[in-house]
């Protein structure tokens, strides 16, 4: 065991403190026109129905009158592409510590390593070399609790910029709704979503894969919308279409033919 305390000696692992801080929310006046309504000025805005209503200290079913003026908050999706920076360090941190392990693991004679791994079963069914835990199953689990939770969302109301509020969801916040409920952190919009986590072939497609689109009339090439693969070619999502969360074909010729790619974030 001398030469594995040796070994581990030099050995650093990197480790990534994440310090979240809110700007102050920035906002813009806008006076009441005729026909608007709250969501239209959020939708314009690129906010929510609720942060308007917050600034505004509004209830909610409060009559809107035309000429009032309104604090709307700018851009709130904006002020999360840190915490999407600070991801990707640390998944990067995770990556070379990952690669040190395997290296150590691969210095290790048989009888060491067998002594450690027995060592570890005492207590745990984990076996685990430094902050790294290996277990082929974890994967797998995540991915069913993502599936089965999503599938409990059925028929809940889309709403645009929704994460879970009231049980209401927009297609990049079911997704990462339930991801976070699972543990697993990833970026709030789809096509940052669609950047982060393991890339996967259309042919490897397996459920709790992430699976991304672009569903706009003009195919302009960028993804907008997300989904959830369940398996035998159906995939779950917060439809803007039908209002709703339902389950879909991707077999089907509208989803087969604006298919962007796939990522697995449960690896």
């Amino acid at each position: 065991m001398k030469r594995l305390y040796k070994l581990l000696l030099p050995l650093s692992i990197a480790t990534v403190t994440t310090v979240s801080s809110q700007a102050a929310t920035k906002t813009v006046k806008h006076t009441i026109k005729n026909g608007e309504t709250l969501y239209s000025i959020a939708h314009k805005n690129h906010t929510t129905v609720e942060e308007v209503r917050k600034v505004n200290g509004m209830k909610k079913g409060e009559t809107l009158k035309v000429g009032r003026v309104l604090k709307v908050p700018k851009d709130i999706h904006q002020s999360k592409k840190k915490a999407v920076k600070t991801t990707k360090k640390i998944n990067m941190a995770k990556t070379k510590t990952n690669r040190s392990e395997r290296r150590l693991a691969k210095t290790l004679s048989s009888v060491e390593f067998k002594t450690m791994a027995k060592s570890s079963s005492k207590k745990s069914n984990k076996f685990s070399l430094g902050d790294i835990v290996f277990n082929s199953s974890k994967g797998k689990h995540k991915s069913s609790n993502i599936t089965t939770l999503a599938k409990k969302k059925l028929g809940r109301r889309y709403v645009w910029g929704a994460v879970g509020q009231r049980n209401t969801f927009d297609c990049s916040g079911l997704t990462s709704y339930v991801c976070k409920k699972n543990g697993i952190s990833i970026p709030r919009t789809s096509i940052a979503q669609s950047k982060h986590g393991k890339y996967i072939s259309r042919n490897n497609l397996q459920p709790g894969d992430l699976i991304f689109f672009d569903t706009s009339k003009r195919r302009k090439g960028y993804v907008n919308h997300v989904g959830i693969y369940l398996g035998n070619d159906k995939f779950i999502h917060a439809s803007s279409a039908k209002k709703r969360v339902v389950i879909s074909k991707l077999g089907k010729s509208f989803y087969s033919k604006r298919y962007k790619g796939a990522r697995r974030v449960t690896s």
